[in-house]
């Protein structure tokens, strides 16, 4: 069995996914038929052109336009099943997956009747856990983030466990939404944001101060910091690691140079996930695979890197264990079947 083989062996979590950067191509070839199609992807074969970025900013152009073919609440179901099937196929048994609910106000959808689609897909495939997170997205501003906040505290029992801010890092700071965090803290909601991906540490300093966050979500350029790698090891901060997509956008000029290896020897709890994977043509087989050949990881250590992730997941203690238990089973499994997996 090669190396690749056993990576998409093993049962995997999932923290850190955004729903619509995660829609297998012929899906999203489907929903360009639905709605005309574009002339710049004349041809399913020219989906992979469409995918490839300049650079962070043109990633978040491409969003953008990828987001305007979901338009109406049926394609949301859509994409629910078909995304949860790409994922169970995966061997991923537990994920905390973003959606972003405010990017499809142009449309005139409302964010509770967005997540009610969601978890109708969702629920067509039981071989995979998921809970959602609903993305405020900074772009839109705080005034914005409250409203779409309010919205998925009233349909959150569609599995709603957090909240968090993703878009455009580099242009709104995490200070602007710190009310709303407060807000969401006070509902009950856990809380991530993206930082240390499209700014440095500092955006990191911030959603700590200012928005007392549970995870981070990157962080990558938190290595710039050595004071900030002194607090995120003293109070085990967990970070959502997504090696390949910081890849592909530019945020590190290699895997080599990623410091995810920095992360897990300092112990700093390390999750890693695959971002935006329909986007970026990647797998968590692949970063599993990059880490290994790139950063070192021993086969153990990722494993190990797995089962520290329920750990911090936004899943109640008692789901934690049976998620563990489920883990170890099937760990053991894959042993007895293959010596050394």
């Amino acid at each position: 069995m090669s190396l690749r083989e056993r990576f998409e062996r093993y049962p995997k979590i999932e923290l850190h996914l955004h729903l619509e950067g995660a829609i297998p191509p012929g899906a999203f070839w489907q929903l360009l038929g639905k709605y005309g199609g574009d002339p710049s992807v004349p041809s399913r074969e020219a989906l992979d052109s469409r995918f490839a970025y300049r650079d962070f900013p043109h990633f978040i152009e491409t969003w953008i336009w990828k987001n305007g073919f979901l338009r109406e609440y049926e394609d949301f179901a859509f994409i629910a099943e078909e995304v949860a099937r790409d994922l169970a196929r995966q061997r991923i048994l537990y994920a905390e997956v973003f959606f972003s609910p405010g990017d499809f106000g142009r449309f005139g959808l409302e964010a509770g009747r967005i997540a009610e689609a969601v978890r109708q897909g969702l629920d067509k495939v039981p071989a995979i856990q998921v809970a959602l997170v609903a993305d405020l997205v900074r772009d839109f501003g705080p005034q914005r983030a409250a409203a779409t906040l309010a919205e998925v505290h009233e349909a959150r029992g569609c599995g709603i466990a957090g909240i968090g801010i993703g878009g455009s890092e580099h242009e709104f700071p995490p200070e602007d939404f710190a009310d709303v965090y407060r807000r969401a803290r006070d509902l009950g909601f856990r809380t991530s944001a993206h930082a240390g991906e499209a700014a440095g540490p500092e955006s990191v300093w911030a959603a700590i101060r200012a928005l007392a966050v549970d995870r981070i979500g990157h962080g990558t350029r938190a290595a710039e910091d050595p004071k900030l790698l002194d607090y995120l090891t003293e109070r085990r901060l967990p970070l959502e690691l997504c090696v390949l997509s910081n890849l592909r956008t530019g945020v590190v000029a290699s895997v080599a140079a990623h410091p995810a290896r920095l992360y897990f020897e300092r112990g700093i709890p390390i999750s890693i996930n695959t971002d935006d994977p329909r986007m970026f043509g990647c797998s968590l087989a692949d970063e599993y695979l990059a880490l290994h050949d790139q950063l070192g990881f021993t086969p153990q250590e990722i494993r190990s890197v797995i089962m520290d992730s329920v750990e911090a997941s936004w899943l109640p203690p008692p789901e934690k264990n049976d998620l563990r238990r489920r883990l170890q089973q099937e760990f053991a499994g894959l042993e007895e079947q293959t010596p050394g997996a």
